[in-house]
């Protein structure tokens, strides 16, 4: 589908693709919050569903291009390692410059179903495929979960500040109409610089000797994380904790279900490589299920408990040895 072109060309496709993609996303997502504030939806909602797909539109859009032109190492990569990038780089980066209140509803419920959910992908792919079945059942979890979870957090939180909410769809019935057009050119340079970052990468990847999903699992879950990162590091500045968190379990959430089911619904997976079972949906759990210990409150679990920098140290050192690891696997030097 791509045809081949010189390595300076690919490097600027690549670097103009991601950041084309971190601008297009960002419009993207104020538009759509614009929309669902001016159409009366609540800030929970909004925060959840609307800025947590926003934010993996890039992924989506990334995977979905991938897999159409036949490199499905490369859109599973991008899904999985965006997952373990958010986990052990946006919160550790985020710990880092201020320690993270994590409430129970994170530690004790979403922690846990981020493993379970990763169990669960393993699971269904267990045959080192992903056809239109197992994208089905991966998009009908996540049309469960999602809710679920939605309703669980706003029962744990009780009454919330939603009495200002007709108050402010009504003056953002007035911006309207220039939300709707944000909302579709955010999303149409979203399409358009993920398929000139999809075949930048594709093309570095054949120039560099390496797999696609070790440019997947680097490079592009890397870009199209950039929005996610860049939220959350103004969320930890501002010291809405709360966001961050959520931010990122709602991102990781859409990447294993939604991300991987529809872009496998879209253009079914024949093959992809073992080091997915084998490396990278293992350490994904592993990540998951160290929101639970490190955010857990031990003296009272039902109390929110406290990030540190010491843990944000562990999760960065932990992508450093990752990317060591399939650096070395990915070259066949181990």
């Amino acid at each position: 589908m791509y045809s081949d072109i010189p390595l300076w060309l690919s490097i600027v496709m690549i670097i103009g693709g991601l950041v084309a993609l971190a601008w297009s996303s960002g419009v993207f997502v104020d538009g759509a919050a614009q929309v669902a504030k001016a159409l009366g939806i609540s800030p929970f909602v909004v925060g959840m569903v609307v800025i947590g797909f926003g934010t993996s539109a890039p992924e989506l859009c990334v995977s979905a291009l991938s897999g159409l032109s036949g490199h499905a190492n490369l859109s599973l990569g991008n899904a999985y390692g965006s997952c373990i990038f958010n986990v052990a780089v946006i919160l550790g980066v985020s710990a880092f410059i201020c320690p993270l209140v994590a409430r129970p509803s994170a530690t004790l419920v979403a922690g846990p179903g981020l493993v379970a959910i990763s169990l669960f992908s393993m699971f269904v792919l267990r045959d080192g495929r992903c056809t239109r079945l197992d994208a089905g059942i991966l998009l009908v979890a996540f049309a469960v979960l999602l809710p679920l979870y939605c309703w669980y957090d706003q029962r744990t939180k009780g009454a919330s500040a939603d009495s200002d909410v007709a108050s402010s769809s009504e003056a953002g019935k007035k911006g309207l109409p220039l939300a709707v057009v944000k909302v579709l050119v955010g999303l149409a340079v979203l399409v358009g610089s993920s398929h000139i970052l999809v075949w930048g990468s594709v093309d570095l990847a054949k120039t560099l000797g390496v797999s696609d999903l070790m440019i997947g699992l680097t490079i592009i879950a890397a870009g199209t994380s950039l929005p996610e990162l860049a939220s959350a590091i103004a969320s930890a500045r501002r010291g809405e904790h709360e966001f961050v968190l959520g931010n990122i379990i709602g991102s990781n959430l859409f990447n294993m279900l939604a991300v991987v089911g529809l872009a496998c619904v879209i253009s079914p997976v024949e093959e992809f490589s073992p080091y997915i079972l084998r490396r990278d949906l293992p350490l994904n759990a592993l990540l998951s299920l160290s929101i639970l210990l490190f955010g857990l409150n031990c003296r009272n679990p039902r109390e929110p408990g406290r990030i540190r920098r010491r843990e944000a140290a562990v999760w960065l050192l932990v992508f450093v040895g990752y990317t060591v690891l399939m650096f070395l696997q990915e070259t066949g030097r181990l």
